[in-house]
Order: C-alpha cells, then structure tokens, then sequence
C-alpha cells in the first residue's frame, strides 16, 4: 500500500517507532526503535543495534506493527506488515545509507541487520482528548505545559 504525504511526514518528524513483534510462545513484544525511518513510499524500516528479541521473533513471525505517534499532538499511524531482516547485501548497504543521508551516526559495525518492513495496513491514530472538540493547539499546549513543567522548564512566554 502507498504511504500518504501525512504518513511519510510523521515518520520522517517523529523517527521513534514503537514496534510489535510475538515471541515464538504467543507473548507480544514492544520495542521502541529511534532508527524509524521510510524506505520509500511503501515500506519502513529500522536499524537493529540493539533488537535481538525483535529480529528473533521476526524469524519465526514476520508479522509486526508499528505505531509513530507525535506525543505533543497526540496523533500518529499505526503501520502493520511483514518483516525481512537483512544483515548484508544491498538492502543492508542501501539502509546504512538512508540512516547516514538523514543523520545518523551509528557506526556500521554496530547495526547487525536493517529490518525492512512492506506496510500492508496504516491506520490513523487519534487520542480521545479530540472526542470533545479540542483543538491541536489546545492539545499541543497542555502536553508543552505537562512536559515542561515535568522537567522543570518554562514555556516561552509570548
């Protein structure tokens, strides 16, 4: 399936994914990957540095989910499809490559394999707090204001 302009846009401003894989006994496995990015208007992927449990359970379950949510707005996808985990090759050089070209600086010898996955399903994610009419402005300030207020920072006063 293609990925829309609003899809491809949160997964390139967002780069964490929240990814789901099953152990190989039916347990769900939730891992956050910082290495989110799009492969092209179609697929995903991420750099396994350090997703050993999530390439095992790729190996005997393809199937994984994959939720990009901006936790400001409170809106993101969820993107579900099969997994392929390449540890060389082109796939694997072209993934280096995409990571360096967008910034990254992990180093070769620590990403073991590039997890690329074919979106097959995308589905909008839209917290509750919208239900009641609430604006993204009014959303995006009380989430600024929770954060901020958390870590003992001030908002820029206007």
């Amino acid at each position: 399936m293609k990925l829309s302009q609003q899809m491809q846009r949160v997964v390139r401003e967002q780069r964490l994914g929240f990814v789901a894989t099953v152990t190989p006994d039916g347990r769900p496995n939730l891992s956050p990957k910082g290495t989110t990015k799009l492969w092209d208007d179609e697929r995903l992927f991420f750099a396994d540095i350090a997703s050993p449990g999530t390439v095992a359970n790729l190996a005997t379950n393809p199937h994984v989910e994959i939720n990009v949510v901006d936790p400001i707005l409170r809106k993101g996808f969820r993107f579900k499809g099969t997994a392929t985990v390449y540890t060389s090759g082109e796939m694997y050089d072209r993934g280096l490559q995409i990571l360096r070209d967008e910034g990254s600086t992990a180093k070769r010898e620590r990403v073991r394999s590039i997890v690329v996955i074919d979106v097959t399903e995308a589905a909008e994610l839209i917290s509750p707090a919208y239900d009641d009419g609430a604006t993204e402005q009014s959303i995006s300030e009380g989430w600024l204001g929770y954060y901020n207020a958390l870590h003992g920072l001030e908002l820029p006063r206007t």
